[in-house]
């Protein structure tokens, strides 16, 4: 493929192909990520294309301004190929595969969002690479492109100048991960801490683990709930261990750590799923060596805090080279 590489001393032109049935999170991610760049001293022009330069209708019904035709464009930084949940069943048009193939060949760099591969597959530019899409559909990608390597189980992957993304949140990561190809470390993590990672609505944060509280009694039961997540600690269990009222052992929690001795728990709970996970634990064993005991005890722990499933947490970094 001949690409011409545009002059990066000014605006990092990205060209994002819709068409109608768009996935709507294919389009906000990327544009409030490149957004939020500009605060950090990053410099992105975004457009948004469509084949024949129409406007589009998104797959909830919304419609989404698109600033030209894909065929106009020239140099480019980057070309985004964004998905739909209609993509991997329905025939996809000459018009979408041409405007594909003509934004690949003049960019620096490809990427598609979620689906987005099956239309990079159509244009015959997933031959011999490895790739990835939504893990609901990538056998079908695998079958209906056979040439292609396609990894089942990571929601980044990288093959040259090619990024392929897979679930929901595939447009924050994988432009997030654009951002730190481009503008290394500092900008990605000032960006990555204003839109992914969010605080724990109360007060124990995520640095239960350095807590050391100056009360004796409350300091030997974090030690002990630190040491061993899965034990038993309900409230009446903490509170006869201590000797002391239920009550008495809230208000003291309250005094040394700002938080319930219930909350307390979850919180050491969850820092200790969000380390094994990390660690590359499986979230089936996560769930019970953490000491939530079930799956959906763990989700929801992770929705509370994160916004996200513990899958979609251990895969949102997780890249293939």
């Amino acid at each position: 493929m001949n690409v011409s590489i545009p002059d990066m001393t000014g605006s990092r032109r990205i060209a994002l192909l819709v068409v109608d049935g768009v996935s709507m999170l294919d389009v906000a991610a990327p544009s409030e990520v490149f957004a939020e760049s500009r605060h950090a001293s990053s410099n992105y022009e975004l457009v948004v294309c469509s084949p024949d330069g129409k406007d589009v209708k998104t797959g909830s019904g919304l419609s989404l301004h698109a600033d030209g035709n894909a065929h106009d464009e020239g140099p480019l930084d980057t070309a985004i190929i964004a998905g739909g949940c209609s993509l991997p069943t329905r025939t996809l048009t000459p018009e979408h595969i041409s405007a594909a193939r003509h934004l690949a060949g003049r960019a620096r760099r490809v990427a598609s969002l979620c689906t987005g591969a099956f239309v990079l597959g159509a244009a015959g530019l997933l031959d011999g690479r490895k790739v990835t899409t939504h893990w609901n559909h990538t056998q079908r990608l695998q079958d209906r492109y056979p040439k292609a390597d396609v990894v089942h189980d990571s929601e980044l992957v990288t093959d040259g100048n090619f990024i392929t993304s897979a679930g929901e949140s595939a447009g924050i990561a994988l432009t997030l991960h654009l951002l730190k190809e481009d503008q290394g470390d500092r900008v990605h993590s000032v960006v990555a801490r204003d839109l992914v990672v969010y605080q724990p609505p109360d007060n124990a944060g995520s640095g239960a683990a350095t807590l050391t509280p100056r009360n004796p009694l409350v300091r030997r039961l974090t030690e002990e709930i630190l040491a061993d997540p899965t034990a038993q600690y309900t409230l009446a269990d903490l509170a006869h261990r201590a000797a002391v009222s239920p009550r008495h052992l809230c208000r003291l929690f309250q005094e040394e750590v700002q938080t319930t001795p219930a909350k307390f728990v979850e919180q050491v709970r969850f820092d200790s799923a969000r380390s094994l996970l990390d660690n590359g634990e499986s979230v089936t064993n996560t769930a019970y060596m953490s000491g939530f005991g079930s799956m959906e005890t763990l989700r929801r722990a992770f929705i509370n805090r994160l916004g996200i499933s513990p899958r979609a947490y251990q895969h949102r970094f997780k890249t293939v080279a």
